[in-house]
């Protein structure tokens, strides 16, 4: 729907300026300062996933800055974005969940040095976060190449974890896992700014894998196949899965953009609810040439990113489309 809508929109005369706006759905806006210095600038905010307030904020807050490690920014600094119901919370957790937030920020290097608070039926929380970029340095959707190879970061899987704890059959073992996944920052990314074979890069949030894929497929008007088998997935969510517990998200994700996507015989349903599976906080998804694939991994590893892997390929085609086998 927002597609349609973004679609319909009168379109302005944009400066010249403006690196990246809405016109191949990146993640965040950047805007040239210099020759040297670009801003990069994002929002991002949501309910709760997980009960406990600072885990909630510490999610919050890594979700949001992942968006500036994806254009290969350096977070400045970030702004909260609070809503909570001030009459059905007491004013520890409210401190708790900005606490977890502000820890992550810290842990980034940057402040919390301001923001927006209402009174609000549901709590909310996220960024506004704010970074800085070299003008050519900017990783976007749009630069993957024929032959490039895809790499992933994090293992897929978050969505069915927090679906597994509504339900309350998630383990603690399972639950421990998805705050360590959700709250690791993806500052990776500043260091592929600097890497010139790489050619595009995104974070893989609600759309799922399959859907932020294709946003770098459409981008760059190519094709990619991805390897169910190379995928990195959390054991725990592929028990839950297959026991039938996932989002509905994942079929809304399927509804919106299935069309695009061609299954290999060999795919089972629960394969396809993996590659749709909302990830909150989730890893970084990075196109580059081949001989830059072992530097992109070495520097993921670096920072503590493991299970990172190389998962596919882009491939040359008249038309963007993704296959799964």
């Amino acid at each position: 729907m927002l597609s349609r809508i973004i679609a319909e929109s009168p379109l302005a005369t944009l400066p010249a300026d403006l690196l990246v706006g809405v016109e191949t759905a990146d993640d965040a806006a950047v805007y040239r300062l210099n020759a040297e210095q670009a801003i990069v600038a994002t929002t991002d905010f949501f309910m709760p996933i997980v009960d406990d307030p600072r885990d909630f904020g510490r999610i919050a807050a890594a979700n949001a800055l992942s968006d500036v490690y994806a254009m290969g920014g350096r977070p400045l600094f970030a702004l909260a974005v609070v809503g909570m119901p001030l009459a059905k919370l007491p004013e520890a957790t409210i401190r708790a969940i900005l606490a977890g937030g502000a820890s992550i920020c810290a842990e980034a290097g940057i402040p919390v040095a301001g923001g927006h608070s209402i009174d609000a039926p549901e709590p909310i929380y996220g960024l506004v976060a704010i970074g800085l970029v070299h003008p050519d340095q900017v990783k976007t959707n749009r630069g993957a190449r024929p032959g490039d190879v895809l790499i992933l970061s994090k293992p897929l899987g978050i969505g069915i974890l927090s679906a597994a704890l509504k339900k309350e059959v998630l383990t603690p073992a399972g639950y421990d896992e998805m705050v360590r996944w959700t709250t690791q920052i993806n500052r990776t990314g500043m260091q592929l700014a600097a890497m010139p074979g790489v050619h595009a890069v995104t974070d893989v949030t609600g759309f799922g894998l399959a859907g932020h894929l294709l946003e770098i497929c459409r981008g760059a008007q190519l094709g990619a196949e991805v390897e169910f088998a190379r995928l990195p997935l959390i054991e725990e969510a592929v028990r839950h899965l297959r026991a039938g517990i996932a989002t509905g998200a994942s079929t809304r994700n399927w509804d919106s953009y299935g069309a695009e996507v061609v299954l290999g015989p060999g795919i089972e349903a629960w394969q396809r609810l993996m590659i749709t599976d909302p990830q909150t906080s989730g890893g970084l998804l990075v196109a580059c040439a081949p001989d830059s694939a072992d530097a992109v991994l070495a520097a993921f590893r670096a920072d503590g990113f493991e299970r990172a892997a190389v998962i596919g390929r882009f491939t040359v085609s008249g038309g963007a489309h993704l296959s799964v086998i």
